[in-house]
């Protein structure tokens, strides 16, 4: 393929994307969701003229690009979401996450981050293509497998965010809870200690303790706000956390040695933890000492007498 042919390609596809986007904008394609046909017999409807208004604030720096493929990608999010594709999964691990995106605007990212690595696809392919070398099978698979690869690099980066934050998390889970323990045996409730050590530190868990103390003064008894963070956690040490806390304000057994001694848990799997690692990282400096300076050594020991040999002969 040389180099005219490929531009008549990129331009084809240019012209059959601007065409197809006219296509599926036309009023009769477009389907009207209900508030827009009932927004005329609303007593509150804006009386301001829609070519008057100003326009949105772009999110991204595309400029008109971005309003043209904005409702593109709300109605393909849309479409995914009539499907249930893991969205109840998804709004877990956004919650895990800490992140307060909802299941559209994560599935928006991963559309957005699969059509970047798209376009740098094709462009790449152009530009081969111009030097000579196309093959239309690597072509295809390279370019479909690039915005594959884009959507679930986004899925990857949250699972990653998620295992960041909980491991944060465990790691202030016993000095906090070391601070409620002195906070009960001085005399504070459960809640009244909990207060205390989300204003006194910073942190993820302690801005999990200030959304559990906001529940509760919105009126949910403590025992649900409780529950519902250990649904969101889902971590073993604070779930039994949570469950020891969920008892004693229920029995109101003593809370401050139930306290203590789960923060000593706690630090007893982070040093069970940490020698793990340590033994995988052991075995891991093995591997270039046996493949890269031990046969490094051999050769330096036996040229000497290889070339010794040869001379010899």
């Amino acid at each position: 393929m040389n180099t005219s042919t490929a531009l008549a390609v990129l331009c084809g596809l240019l012209l059959g994307a601007g065409c197809w986007l006219i296509l599926v904008r036309l009023p009769f394609l477009r389907g009207r969701r209900f508030s827009d046909r009932i927004e005329p017999q609303l007593k509150s409807q804006n009386l301001e003229s829609r070519l008057l208004r100003r326009p949105t604030h772009n999110l991204t720096p595309f400029g008109p690009l971005e309003r043209i493929l904005r409702p593109i990608i709300r109605d393909v999010i849309t479409s995914m979401s009539r499907f249930n594709v893991g969205s109840t999964a998804l709004a877990k691990r956004l919650v895990r996450a800490g992140s307060t995106k909802s299941t559209l605007d994560f599935r928006a990212e991963q559309l957005l981050w699969a059509g970047v690595a798209f376009v740098l696809a094709v462009l790449v392919v152009v530009a081969g293509a111009t030097a000579g070398r196309f093959s239309p099978a690597v072509s295809c698979i390279s370019v479909i497998g690039s915005a594959l690869g884009g959507y679930l690099l986004r899925d990857y980066l949250l699972g990653q965010s998620i295992k960041r934050r909980e491991s944060r998390m465990l790691s202030e889970f016993p000095s906090l809870a070391e601070l409620m323990a002195l906070a009960v045996a001085a005399g504070e409730s459960a809640m009244g200690a909990m207060d205390r050590v989300s204003r006194s530190s910073h942190g993820e868990l302690s801005g999990e303790f200030a959304t559990i103390l906001a529940d509760t003064r919105s009126g949910k008894p403590l025992t649900e706000a409780l529950q519902a963070f250990s649904s969101r956690a889902e971590l073993p040490p604070l779930v039994r956390f949570i469950d020891g806390l969920v008892v004693a304000v229920e029995r109101g057994t003593p809370l401050a040695d139930v306290l203590r001694s789960q923060a000593a848990d706690v630090r007893d799997a982070a040093q069970r933890d940490l020698m793990e690692s340590a033994g995988r990282k052991e075995i891991a400096m093995m591997v270039p000492l046996v493949f890269g300076v031990l046969p490094l050594t051999v050769v330096f020991a036996a040229f000497p007498a290889i070339a010794a040999l040869e001379m010899s002969l």
